[in-house]
Parts: structure tokens; C-alpha cells; sequence
């Protein structure tokens, strides 16, 4: 291999990406409802009940929805955790 060539990613082709950058760019419990939410789509998808599109739908709707708090322990990781969890639950439930 003589050389590697890089593009700027396509944010619209990969939207959740842009949803992975927005959460490091927010901080806080950002990156652990980021990851919650897409748990939850992922398996949503594998087990057929989410389209693959559907899963960067559902992770930021999730963001969207989910209050962004300040990491000053573990135990506010667990609970945005636990709460995006239980929102994406709620969302493909009425989905």
C-alpha cells in the first residue's frame, strides 16, 4: 500500500456520527445517553423490530428528550444511563 487517502466523513450518510460529535462537543452525561440510546436501537435492530435507518432516528430522539447533567461521579453516569435506556424502551414501544 503506497498511500492512504482520507475524506471528510458524510455526516448525512452516517447521521449518527454527527450524533456521536455533538455529544463529545456537549459533554457532560451527553456521551453516556449517546451510548444508552444506541444499545437499545442496535438490539432494537438485530432483533427486527428497528429499521437500520430507525436507529440514528431513535438515538437522537433520545438525545433529544434526555435532560444533560454534569459527571461528577459515577452514579450520574448510571442514571443518564438508566434513563436513556428506559426512554428508548418507551420510544420503540409507541414506535
Amino acid at each position: 500500500m503506497a498511500r492512504l487517502d482520507f475524506e471528510i466523513p458524510d455526516e448525512v450518510a452516517f447521521p449518527c456520527l454527527r450524533l456521536a460529535r455533538e455529544a463529545m462537543a456537549a459533554g457532560g452525561t451527553a456521551p453516556a445517553v449517546l451510548n444508552a440510546a444506541n444499545e437499545v436501537a442496535v438490539e432494537a435492530f438485530l432483533d427486527g423490530r428497528l429499521s437500520f435507518t430507525g436507529i440514528a432516528d431513535l438515538v437522537a430522539r433520545v438525545q433529544d428528550a434526555e435532560p444533560l447533567g454534569s459527571v461528577c461521579d459515577l452514579e450520574a453516569v448510571l442514571e443518564a444511563d438508566g434513563r436513556a435506556r428506559r426512554a428508548a424502551i418507551a420510544l420503540l414501544a409507541g414506535h
